[in-house]
């Protein structure tokens, strides 16, 4: 099928030190012709070799719009799989934009959001799975997301999906092969085989879903409250986990009344911390507000940081704290370690244990550093399964993606159902088609083209 030929600023509209337009489509090479000229003016890019860069000036007509390198790429071996023209000009926005139009006026028109990659999606070059992942590189916020990205870009989604399709696939044929032709394939005894291989394939996908938890963690980061009372030391520890003076710190109680936010990476792991009002009873109309709020944020947050000040007896405000720790991801944190204690771990342990619940306690200081290798290495055993930080494991980090895998997974239970009951053949093939489906979905092998249009209306320009 021939295509018109796109073109785009690859680049950001920013003054930098280069500007990429890119060319991709049948008549590429006939447009870059008609307005590049070598330094001996006789150089025809249409007629070199491929993934080869070349050094002169785009025209427009008489007039000379900038100095350039021009990169070419011959389809197939191309990012869209088509005939591809990069032009790499001087990054300001004026003059990336006047190489634009010269492009468009001499035959390409305007690609739209994600063009790009969904023509190397329908051409084959890669599937949707790795076409979601090209947007999750760009929007990666931390060396986890970016490296998971990375992973899924070069194929372990679709690897682990054809996998698992080929699989049910394989069941499907047989039991269709066997209600056509009963006489020579025996369906006798299949239910109980077939229950075996569909709990195995079930188990693979609860695998794959329950990284989707990984996933958005990887994305938006852990959603982290510290509490505790005035002055244990959070902002102290705010200020820690950032590497600079972002909260006020005084011996003043009640210093900070209102959240603070700051997004960080502790060991490559993403943190949202947010730092609230020391929880007290207090009579000051603005601190109860800050208060209130600590409460609020708690109740909503990924993982509770609880600083003890260990140079401070327990009281009344540790006992509200703790009775709201109840059923959460906690990490009690027994600060300024470093100066003679007046709470004993052990009575801090058994405090705990009177409200039901045995949380990790890491002695730090936030004043001397210490203690954040431990609170690094608990996170990662409290919230990610599998040790993602080091391995190659699959992560599912796509909404879409992890409903296509639910919806799959569905399918799987009604023919585990169907067999147990007793149900005829045919009932499984249903359902295993079906579930067949919901997994191609995943790699673009069963979408509409309405899905796919929406898919690539998010991508960003030229890309």
């Amino acid at each position: 099928m021939k295509t018109s030929t796109i073109a785009a600023i690859a680049t950001a509209m920013s003054n930098s030190g280069i500007g990429i337009v890119r060319i991709s489509g049948g008549e590429a090479f006939e447009i870059i012709d008609r307005i590049y000229k070598s330094k001996d003016g006789k150089k025809k890019l249409s007629q070199v070799k491929s993934h080869t860069v070349h050094y002169g000036f785009i025209f427009d007509g008489d007039q000379v719009i900038d100095e350039v390198l021009v990169i070419i790429l011959k389809g197939p071996h191309s990012y869209t799989a088509e005939d591809t023209v990069e032009i790499n000009c001087h990054g300001g926005i004026l003059v990336t934009q006047r190489v634009l139009e010269t492009v468009l006026k001499h035959g390409a028109r305007v690609a739209e959001p994600g063009e790009f990659t969904k023509r190397a999606f329908l051409n084959g070059r890669i599937d949707l799975s790795q076409a979601e992942s090209v947007m999750d590189v760009i929007h990666a916020t931390n060396d986890l997301a970016l490296k998971t990205s990375i992973h899924q870009l070069q194929g372990v989604i679709r690897d682990r999906i054809r996998g698992i399709r080929e699989r049910v696939l394989h069941e499907i044929a047989f039991i269709e092969s066997a209600l056509d032709d009963p006489e020579h394939i025996s369906l006798q005894g299949y239910g109980e085989e077939l229950l075996i291989i569909v709990e195995e394939v079930y188990k693979e996908l609860e695998g794959l879903i329950k990284s989707s938890e990984n996933g958005e963690l990887l994305r938006e980061g852990i959603h982290t409250v510290i509490v505790g009372k005035p002055n244990a030391g959070k902002s102290s520890l705010l200020n820690l986990l950032v590497g600079r003076e972002r909260a006020i710190v005084t011996e003043i109680p009640g210093t900070t009344r209102d959240v603070i936010e700051e997004q960080i990476q502790l060991g490559g792991i993403p943190l949202c911390v947010i730092d609230t009002a020391g929880i007290r009873e207090t009579s000051d109309v603005v601190e109860k507000i800050g208060v209130d709020k600590a409460k609020e944020y708690l109740y909503n947050a990924d993982l509770i940081i609880y600083v003890v000040d260990s140079t401070r007896p327990l009281d009344e405000n540790d006992d509200e704290i703790m009775e709201m720790l109840g059923g959460r991801k906690v990490i009690v944190l027994w600060n300024k370690s470093d100066l003679e204690p007046v709470v004993r771990l052990k009575d801090l342990e058994d405090r705990l244990r009177t409200i039901g619940e045995a949380y990790k306690i890491i002695p730090v200081s936030a004043k001397e550093g210490t203690g954040m290798v431990e609170l690094e290495a608990t996170i990662g055993q409290m919230f990610f399964h599998g040790d993602i930080l080091y391995n190659n494991e699959v992560i599912i980090t796509n909404v879409r993606q992890k409903y296509a895998l639910l919806e799959a997974a569905k399918s799987l239970g009604m023919v585990k159902e169907s067999i147990l009951a007793g149900m005829p053949e045919d009932f499984y093939s249903i359902d295993l088609m079906n579930a067949y489906e919901e997994l191609g979905s995943i790699i673009g092998e069963a979408v509409g083209e309405d899905l796919v249009n929406e898919i690539f209306s998010k991508f960003c320009m030229g890309k």
